[in-house]
């Protein structure tokens, strides 16, 4: 084990670029799931409640779908040392996070139908932490590979007993 102090500090590394897109994917399937139903309404009621409420949603929708993936791939970053992973992410709600290896139990990887598409994956470590396990969300699905074969190894080397 290196004698690295475990402290907080941004990691070093950006997620995948094609998180963008990603991103934007989520907030479009989210937007669209609150907007068909009032579009509905909208055709059979003609309320011009219903007209302002769904103007109100595209608004918004557009404004999030646009600004929130950009926001969240400036923020993300990702660290893996000997001593620990180091984690930044959220957009408006950001979380710095430290797992020390001596800590972690499991490493494990998944990748959902979008992330499979655009060749992501998400690689989850979970500690003993009441705070719960730490994502790294985005990474090139090679990278996430990578990672997992690192962080299990190095875990497997490190004395501890993970709690």
């Amino acid at each position: 084990m290196s004698s690295e102090v475990v402290r907080l500090r941004a990691p070093r590394h950006q997620v995948s670029r094609k998180s963008i897109t990603l991103w934007t994917l989520h907030a479009l399937i989210g937007w669209a799931v609150l907007l068909l139903p009032q579009l509905v309404v909208l055709v059979f009621a003609r309320s011009p409640w219903q007209l302002v409420a769904a103007v109100a949603t595209l608004v918004l929708g557009t404004a999030h779908t646009l600004v929130m993936p950009r926001w969240r791939y400036r923020v993300h970053r990702w660290e893996a040392t000997p001593d620990a992973v180091y984690t930044l992410a959220g957009w408006l709600n950001q979380e710095w996070r430290i797992a020390p290896v001596s800590r972690i139990q499991t490493v494990d990887t998944k990748r959902g139908p979008l992330q499979q598409l655009l060749g992501l994956s998400t690689v989850t470590v979970t500690t003993a932490s009441a705070a719960g396990p730490v994502h790294i969300e985005g990474l090139d699905h090679a990278d996430a590979v990578r990672l997992a074969d690192e962080l299990t190894t190095t875990t497997q080397a490190t004395p501890g007993d993970a709690t």
